[in-house]
């Protein structure tokens, strides 16, 4: 051929943007045969495009070049602040968004300049290639693209060929990766960004259910009723489910039914209804963690979390849509879906078991509050689906009550504006929930509201500036706390509150170096990195109560469900209720995990 130095340029070009991308973020080379394989086909579709008439030709060559460095770019960079591989659906929704993490992306480029500049590197060669001319950008003959296809059919059917007749007992193999499991983060890590990409774009347009049942015959080992000592209760309800799996023509519900028939609930405790019959304030706090809780600098905190639950093996995993996948599980202890916005597809969904629906059926009104914008991960929605009686944020009325315009907001001016919407002369039991916005990144003075307000509190700590932006934005969290507490106790409904706390994620807006400047031990980037808390707290629990159970937010529902006495099915959440003998189990966003075991 003609141009064949081109197609080589095209192959090295993405083969090297994998490599540099996997070393840079994995550690390692995984399956580069594989990266090899799936690189070909698409190097040749470049190839033939880029092969039509001179003129085009070198801009189209600059054009895709640039444009397969930029994506590398993007998901490194992402990856760097979330630990995990955008897809096409968050990329597509969060367009008009990304302007609110300019700064951050800019910093983590910055800080990563040597790794960006091998992104770029082939772009120089190309330049290099192109003034000396050792590249040839005219047409291709017919013949020839006829041969440049060949060369990128017999790549895919040979890649695809291994993946046939590989094993796929593990159920992630490179063949359940590709073929019957989506797990973005794996998939790039086995056989590279580009592929992961085309499946994600794939499955985004046809569909796609993971095909777990097909891959694996799961036996799994559950405690038989029968076997149980009889004077144990148990969080279940009477559920016909052979009912249910008699009548179910869709093969993978009738196996989650047949599941469902055999697990285990969780069993009642000398700490079920404890609760019972109190109001309870639910927040889900931005990047809040156990580093927050400091006896001077958050004192509040500190209060709730020596005289309640101490949760001292607590995780809150960081999963891809960050914020968004946090709440979610927090909210309906389940795994958000890769790929795709769950707090969004949530919509129109039945919850029967979030807080509003638990509690409306008691009789408590419900309201939802957020110092930041209601549209925002389409999260107006996605509160109207948890059935709260009302929703005040930005651009649904908050933004008349208090100042939504700095960044980011106050959450004691939240809980300012908020609290007469509640506490009420008239009484009435009431389930608020707040989703906090003040504990955000970035951790400085410049850009940040919050952490320029509290600065003087915390800016002769012997911590690094970033360390102390973090407490900095923590200690408006604890202001927030002690306002509602002040407001409780006025109204006369403190003793008759309960107030859980829990972070989103991790604050990844510090490094891991500054992380353990505040911990009081050392953290991985692993596991440890996510270790956290969640805060139980009434003011008449009279000594607190340790828990040592392995535990994190996908915990808190069943919970709380359990202290406040609700009858509910245990085997239809996927959080075990923290207070029971369940055993724990922490889930990580790339399907790694920890059990008591270790």
């Amino acid at each position: 051929m003609k141009n064949w130095k081109n197609l080589i340029f095209l192959i090295l070009l993405i083969i090297y943007q994998e490599v540099v991308f996997s070393i840079s973020i994995f550690n390692t080379i995984s399956s580069i045969g594989y990266v090899i394989l799936f690189s070909i086909p698409i190097a040749v579709i470049l190839y033939l495009i880029t092969t039509i008439k001179r003129k085009w030709n070198i801009f189209a060559t600059y054009l895709f070049t640039i444009l397969i460095i930029a994506i590398f770019i993007a998901q490194f960079i992402y990856y760097r602040i979330y630990q995990a591989i955008i897809s096409f659906y968050s990329a597509t929704n969060a367009m008009g968004q990304i302007w609110q993490f300019a700064k951050t992306i800019l910093e983590v480029a910055v800080s990563n300049w040597y790794i960006i500049l091998l992104f770029v590197l082939p772009l120089i060669v190309l330049i290099i290639l192109h003034k000396f001319k050792i590249l040839d950008f005219g047409e291709i003959t017919l013949k020839e693209r006829l041969i440049a296809s060949c060369i990128a059919v017999l790549s895919q059917i040979t890649a695809l060929a291994f993946l046939t007749f590989t094993s796929s007992s593990d159920l992630y193999s490179n063949k359940n990766l590709y073929y019957n499991v989506h797990s973005p983060t794996l998939s790039a890590n086995k056989m590279g960004i580009m592929t992961t990409m085309r499946l994600d774009l794939q499955r985004l347009i046809f569909g796609f259910e993971e095909n777990i049942s097909e891959v694996m015959n799961l036996e799994v080992e559950h405690d038989v009723q029968e076997e149980q000592e009889p004077e144990v209760e148990y969080n279940s309800l009477d559920i016909d489910w052979d009912y249910l799996i008699q009548n179910q023509e869709n093969s993978k519900i009738k196996t989650i039914y047949e599941y469902m028939k055999t697990a285990s609930p969780s069993n009642k405790n000398e700490y079920t209804g404890m609760f019972q019959g109190k109001n309870l304030v639910v927040f889900v706090a931005e990047a809040f963690t156990d580093l927050a809780i400091d006896k001077e600098i958050t004192p509040t905190l500190y209060k709730l979390y020596s005289e309640g639950f101490q949760f001292d093996n607590f995780y809150t995993p960081l999963f891809p849509v960050s914020t968004a996948d946090g709440e979610y599980i927090t909210d309906t202890s389940l795994i958000p879906k890769e790929g795709v916005w769950s707090l969004k597809v949530l919509e129109g969904n039945y919850m029967p078991y979030s807080y509003a629906n638990i509690f409306e059926k008691q009789g408590y009104s419900s309201q939802a509050y957020h110092d930041h914008s209601a549209k925002y991960y389409n999260r107006d929605k996605y509160i109207k689906a948890m059935g709260y009686d009302s929703y005040l944020a930005r651009d649904t009325g908050l933004e008349k009550r208090m100042n939504l315009k700095s960044w980011p907001s106050s959450d004691v001016d939240m809980i300012d504006v908020t609290t007469k919407d509640y506490l009420k002369e008239d009484g009435g039991n009431f389930i608020t929930y707040y989703m906090t916005v003040s504990g955000h990144l970035e951790y400085t003075t410049i850009g940040n509201n919050i952490v320029k307000k509290n600065w003087n509190f915390v800016k002769d700590l012997d911590y690094s500036t970033r360390a102390k932006g973090y407490l900095a934005a923590q200690l408006e969290l604890d202001r927030a706390v002690e306002l509602l507490i002040e407001r409780l106790k006025e109204a006369g409904e403190l003793e008759n509150t309960v107030i859980l706390i829990s972070g989103d994620h991790y604050p990844y807006g510090l490094t891991l170096d500054e992380i353990n400047e505040i911990s009081s031990f050392e953290r991985d980037d692993n596991f440890e990195k996510h270790h956290s808390t969640a805060l139980i707290w009434n003011s008449e629990m009279t000594e607190p109560v340790k828990v040592d159970k392995i535990s994190s937010s996908l915990d808190l529902l069943p919970t709380m469900l359990n202290l406040f006495g609700v009858e509910f099915d245990s085997r239809l959440l996927m959080g075990r209720d923290l207070l029971s003998d369940s055993s724990p189990l922490v889930i990580y966003s790339n399907r790694s995990f920890i059990t008591e075991k270790r």
